[in-house]
C-alpha cells in the first residue's frame, strides 16, 4: 500500500488532497481509492514541462478537431475529462516516450502531474468546440424562411469570437476554485473520474491493481453497452394506465431508463441527495406538468416532447438562476475570504494571481468588445452588457456542474436570448451574439473547474493548469473554426440527412419565437419562471439554516431534473442507489472500488461516444 498523505496545506505543492469526497454532502466513508493511491510530487519535477505542453497541445488539437462532429451528431457533448486523461496517458506515457526513447534521447519516466497538464489541455479544447452548437445555429437562422437573418461567420471571425469569449470564461473562473473546490468540496463527477483515472494510470501495488481493473471493467461494460444499444437508448415498461397519466404520454415525454452505464456512474458519484431533487424535478417536469397543462389546454393532444420543455424551461431556469445566486449571496463571507486570500501573499506560487485575472479579464474583454464591434456589427453597448450578465450566470453554472455533472449552458443562453428580447426587442443579431457569449463565457469556466477538481485529487498548481487552459483554448477555438464548415459541407446542417444538432435547433427556435415579442411564449410561463425563482430563493435559504440538507431539496438538482430527459436522471438515480447500498452493506470495497468503477463507467461511453463518429468522419467506419 502507498503511504497516505494528509489533506492539502497552503503548499499545494508539496501536498495532496488524500480523501476527495464522492458527495459534499453525503456520508463520510472510511477511506477512499485516492486516498490510497495518492503519493507527494518528487522534489525538482515539473510539470509543466516542455514535453506536458508539447504533448497537451497535440491532445488539445485531436480532441478540438474531433468534437465538433461528435457534438452535432449525438446533440450533447459528452463528457470530456475522462477521454483526455485517458489520451494523456497514450501519448505522454505511451508514444512520447517510445518516440524519445527511439530516438536515444534520455527522458523522465511518465507521472501523473505532467498527465493532468495534457488533461486540462484536451479539456479546455474540446469544451471550446462544444460551441459549434453555437455556429450551427446561427446556420439553420440564416437558412430560416420565417425571419430575416444573413449572418455566417468566417473562419477568421469565428476563432477571434470563442478565442476572447473564451480567455475571458476562464479568467473569471479562477478566483472560484478555492470556493467550489476547497471549501464546498463540489463533487465535479467528470473532474473527479479524470482525476481518478490518471491517479490510476500512475499507480502501482496490489490496491492500484485492483482499482485499475475495477475501472477497466467499468470501461468496457459502459463501451459495449454504447455500441450495441447506439440507436435504442431509452428502455420503457408501462401498464395500460399509470394514475392519471397515461402510457402514450409517458412514453412521449421520455419517461424510462437510459441504456447508459455513464449516467449510472455519474449517479454513484453524485450521491443521493441531488438525485432524488433531480428525481422530483424529472417528476415535475415530465410526468404533472404535461397532464396539467394538457387539461388547461396549453398542450394540444399530439403534444410532442419539445413543446413541453419550451415551457418547463421557464420554471426550471428561474429556480437555478435564483437560486443559485441567493446561495452565493448566502455565502459571501465565504466568497470574500476566498477573493483576500487570492490577492494577499498568503495565496502561495500555486495560485494563479488575482491581478493577473484582472488584466487579463480587462485585456480580453477589450478584446471581445472590438471583435463584435468590427466583424460582428454588435454596438459596445451590448457586449458590455452581455459579458456583465455572463458572470453571475457562470457563477450559476459552476455549482449546477458541480453539483449534478450536467451542465446549464443552453438553459443560461436561452435565459440570456429572453433579456435581449427585452432590451432589443426583434434584434435577433444581438439576441445569439449576446447568448452565444454568454455560452461561451461559461463552457470555458465548467472546463477549467473540471480541470482544478482533478488538480486537487492529484496535486497539481493550480497556476500551471491556469497556463494551460489558457494555452489550450485559442487551439479549440481554432480547431472548430475550421473543422466546422468542412463538416457543414461535407453532411449538411440540419434537414433530414444532416447533423441536426437538437440543442442548436432550440437555441436557433428560441430566437425566432423571441423576434415576435413575448406574446408568442406559452400561456403561463412567466407566471411559473416567477414562482419557481421564489421558491428557488426559498430553498437556498433553507439550505444554509437548516443542518440536515437531506431534509431539503436542493433547487440545482430540481431545475436540472426539470430540463434534463426524464431518462437519464431515472438511471441516475439508479447509480445512487447502488452506490448507498454498496456504502452501507460494505463500507471497505465501497471506499476502494466505487470511485474507480464509476469513472470507468462514465469514461468508456464517453470514449465511444468521441471515437465512433471520428472513425466515421475519417472513412474507416460506415453506419
Amino acid at each position: 500500500m502507498l503511504p497516505q498523505n494528509p489533506r492539502g496545506s497552503a503548499n499545494r505543492r508539496e501536498t495532496i488532497t488524500a480523501k476527495p469526497t464522492m458527495n459534499h454532502e453525503s456520508l463520510p466513508v472510511p477511506e477512499d481509492s485516492s486516498a490510497r493511491l495518492a503519493r507527494p510530487k518528487p522534489p525538482g519535477l515539473r510539470e509543466f514541462s516542455p514535453r506536458a505542453i508539447i504533448c497537451g497541445l497535440f491532445v488539445a488539437v485531436l480532441m478540438g478537431a474531433s468534437y465538433p462532429y461528435v457534438v452535432l451528431k449525438l446533440g450533447f457533448g459528452p463528457n470530456v475529462s475522462v477521454v483526455a486523461a485517458i489520451l494523456g496517458y497514450l501519448v505522454l506515457g505511451l508514444l512520447f516516450t517510445r518516440v524519445v526513447r527511439f530516438l536515444g534521447f534520455r527522458y523522465a519516466p511518465y507521472n501523473r502531474w505532467e498527465n493532468n497538464i495534457v488533461q486540462t489541455a484536451g479539456t479546455a479544447a474540446a469544451q471550446t468546440a462544444f460551441m459549434c452548437i453555437l455556429l450551427a445555429a446561427f446556420d439553420m437562422l440564416t437558412e430560416s424562411q420565417s425571419v430575416q437573418f444573413t449572418a455566417r461567420l468566417t473562419e477568421v471571425q469565428s476563432f477571434a469570437w470563442l478565442t476572447s469569449a473564451g480567455l475571458l470564461g476562464v479568467l473569471l473562473a479562477v478566483p472560484l476554485r478555492r470556493h467550489y473546490i476547497v471549501d464546498e468540496k463540489l463533487p465535479f463527477p467528470d473532474g473527479l473520474a479524470a482525476g481518478e483515472t490518471i491517479l490510476i494510470c500512475d499507480s502501482e501495488g496490489r490496491t492500484a491493481t485492483r482499482a485499475a481493473i475495477a475501472m477497466v471493467a467499468g470501461i468496457v461494460a459502459s463501451g459495449v453497452l454504447m455500441t450495441l444499444t447506439e440507436d435504442s437508448h431509452v428502455f420503457r415498461m408501462f401498464p395500460s394506465t399509470f394514475l392519471p397519466f397515461s402510457a402514450a404520454m409517458l412514453r412521449t415525454t421520455g419517461v424510462g431508463l437510459e441504456w447508459s452505464l455513464l449516467a449510472v456512474g455519474s449517479g454513484m458519484i453524485i450521491g443521493m441527495r441531488i438525485n432524488i431533487s433531480m428525481l422530483v424535478g424529472t417528476i415535475l417536469s415530465w410526468v404533472v406538468a404535461p397532464y396539467f397543462l394538457r387539461q388547461a389546454g396549453i398542450l394540444g393532444e399530439n403534444f410532442k416532447r419539445v413543446d413541453v420543455l419550451f415551457w418547463v424551461m421557464w420554471p426550471a431556469t428561474g429556480m437555478l438562476v435564483a437560486g443559485g445566486l441567493a446561495g452565493l449571496f448566502l455565502r459571501w463571507r465565504v466568497l470574500a475570504k476566498t477573493f483576500q486570500n487570492l490577492s494577499s501573499t498568503k495565496a502561495g506560487a500555486d495560485e494563479f494571481p488575482l491581478t493577473w485575472v484582472a488584466a487579463g479579464a480587462l485585456l480580453s474583454g477589450g478584446a471581445l468588445v472590438a471583435v463584435q464591434k468590427i466583424m460582428l456589427g454588435q454596438p459596445i453597448w451590448i457586449t458590455v452588457i452581455a459579458v456583465l450578465l455572463s458572470v453571475p450566470l457562470a457563477l450559476v453554472g459552476l455549482r449546477v456542474l458541480g453539483e449534478t455533472n450536467w451542465g446549464p449552458i443552453s438553459a443560461l443562453a436561452n435565459l440570456m436570448q429572453g433579456i435581449f428580447a427585452i432590451l432589443v426587442p426583434g434584434n435577433i443579431a444581438a439576441n445569439m451574439v449576446a447568448s452565444g457569449t454568454t455560452g461561451t463565457i461559461a463552457t470555458e469556466s465548467e472546463a477549467i473547474m473540471q480541470d482544478y477538481k482533478a488538480g486537487d485529487m492529484v496535486g497539481s498548481s493550480p497556476r500551471y493548469l491556469t497556463y494551460m487552459q489558457l494555452l489550450a483554448t485559442p487551439v479549440g477555438a481554432a480547431a472548430v473554426s475550421w473543422m466546422y464548415p468542412v463538416l457543414r459541407a461535407q453532411y449538411g446542417i440540419g434537414g433530414e440527412t444532416g447533423l441536426s444538432s437538437p440543442t442548436s435547433r432550440r437555441w436557433a427556435g428560441f430566437a425566432e419565437i423571441l423576434s415576435k415579442g413575448f406574446d408568442a411564449l406559452p400561456r403561463g410561463a412567466m407566471v411559473a419562471l416567477v414562482v419557481a425563482s421564489l421558491v428557488g430563493i426559498v430553498l437556498a435559504i433553507l439550505e444554509i439554516r437548516i443542518r440536515n440538507k437531506m431534509l431539503i431539496p436542493s433547487p440545482t438538482g430540481l431545475g436540472i431534473g426539470m430540463l434534463v430527459p426524464a431518462s437519464v436522471i431515472l438511471t441516475m438515480v439508479v447509480g445512487a442507489v447502488i452506490g448507498t447500498l454498496w456504502t452501507k452493506i460494505n463500507p471497505r470495497t465501497s471506499s476502494q472500488y466505487q470511485i474507480p468503477l464509476a469513472s470507468g463507467l462514465i469514461a468508456g461511453e464517453a470514449l465511444v461516444a468521441v471515437i465512433v463518429p471520428l472513425l466515421v468522419l475519417l472513412g474507416l467506419l460506415h453506419t
